[in-house]
């Protein structure tokens, strides 16, 4: 079992006026159902001009902007699993 220590905080910064809060909504589902006991924060935060950032520990793991595009089911759970070694 993680400690508090060992688990880490992650962030889906979403635009409001794009209406992207469903897949920011489908994230985090698929976020909790993965990593609950893993995570020690998972925040939404919303923004504009077209952003689908995810973050772990404030590090950027997707961008919608560079990779032009919305994720693809299971990507961002694999690229989390990746960064912390899990």
């Amino acid at each position: 079992m993680k400690t508090e220590s060992n688990k880490f905080d992650i962030s889906i910064e979403y635009c409001v006026p794009c209406d992207f809060s469903d897949y920011a909504l489908k994230e985090t589902k698929t976020l909790i159902k993965n990593f609950q006991n893993d995570m020690n924060r998972l925040m939404l935060i919303t923004g504009n001009k077209g952003i689908f950032d995810v973050r772990v520990n404030g590090e950027l793991i997707f961008s919608k902007k560079v990779k032009k595009r919305y994720p693809q089911p299971g990507e961002i759970v694999a690229l989390i699993k990746e960064k912390m070694n899990i």
